[in-house]
């Protein structure tokens, strides 16, 4: 199933906007370079930062209506959007947030905890081939098949040939999926290990949020080294033209909720969905419904 071809106005659309500067280039990734607090293409405060997120809402609402229309009358195009990032980046208030601005019907949300003993056997990109988004629709993984570069790499979940071997599976994965029409947009919610300790602590300190907090996230502070190493890697690796990676600064959540969801609008932008033509005569059903 070929991509459907894109308008020239939507091929320029594409190529700026805030995608263009939160883009990763080609290359080796070092996401030391970058600020976890910036403020990318925004100059407004945080109060401003959330009253642009609302002011999203209508426009971003109808982009995923028209694509929602078109996917039900035979179109095959659909977003996936991909994120990831350590614990309290984020990834739950993106959802919130931004997804909470459209139609929960044009949606399917995945959230990827351990792979079972089953999915296992079936091989890591198994679960995520069910997962994925039919036409029309805008997926969301709350964590992807980058796990299987991420996790187990830094926990010797699996032998180094394995993971190893998982980048090119992945690139042709994606390749397979932007071929099919499935435009994939991964975001990196880059926090800094301080604000990670401060939200960490802000759970502790707040009884209704006790339920968020998981022990094991200490555990897996001690060994943030090894994470940033394996996500450059998975930066870098797994970063191909028709599939790449945003580094959103996520230090601010507001600024991260409205970044996220201002590069999904510029996708659907670029897409460039159009309502589908009526397949039965508008005059005809005019006067047959005027006449009941």
């Amino acid at each position: 199933m070929a991509k459907e071809k894109k308008s020239q106005e939507a091929e320029q659309a594409e190529a700026g906007g805030l995608a263009a500067q939160l883009r990763v280039p080609s290359g080796p990734v070092d996401l030391t370079k970058y600020d976890t607090r910036a403020t990318t293409g925004f100059d407004g405060s945080k109060q401003d930062g959330k009253l642009a997120l609302e002011d999203l809402g209508a426009e971003v609402s109808d982009w995923q209506e028209k694509l929602f229309a078109e996917g039900r009358k035979d179109g095959r195009r659909s977003i996936l959007l991909v994120l990831q990032g350590m614990d309290t980046s984020g990834k739950g208030g993106v959802i919130r947030h931004g997804a909470g601005l459209m139609d929960p019907q044009g949606l399917k949300i995945t959230s990827f905890k351990a792979p079972t003993a089953a999915e296992k056997r079936r091989g890591f990109l198994w679960r995520i081939k069910q997962a994925l988004p039919d036409p029309g629709m805008i997926g969301i993984f709350d964590r992807s098949h980058y796990e299987d570069v991420l996790i187990a790499r830094v926990r010797n979940l699996v032998t180094p040939n394995v993971w190893n071997r998982r980048y090119e599976q992945i690139n042709d994965f994606e390749a397979e999926l932007d071929a099919n029409g499935v435009t994939l947009v991964k975001c990196y919610l880059h926090i800094s290990e301080e604000e990670q300790k401060a939200r960490l602590q802000a759970r502790l300190d707040d009884p209704t949020k006790h339920w968020k907090y998981n022990p094991g996230d200490v555990d897996e502070r001690e060994l943030w080294p090894d994470y940033m190493e394996a996500y450059d890697a998975a930066l870098e690796r797994c970063n191909s033209a028709e599939a790449p990676w945003y580094v959103i600064p996520s230090d601010r959540k507001w600024y991260r909720n409205w970044a996220v969801t201002t590069i999904l609008l510029e996708t659907m932008k670029a897409l460039d969905p159009q309502w589908p033509q009526a397949d039965y005569d508008v005059a005809v059903e005019k006067k047959r419904l005027a006449a009941t």
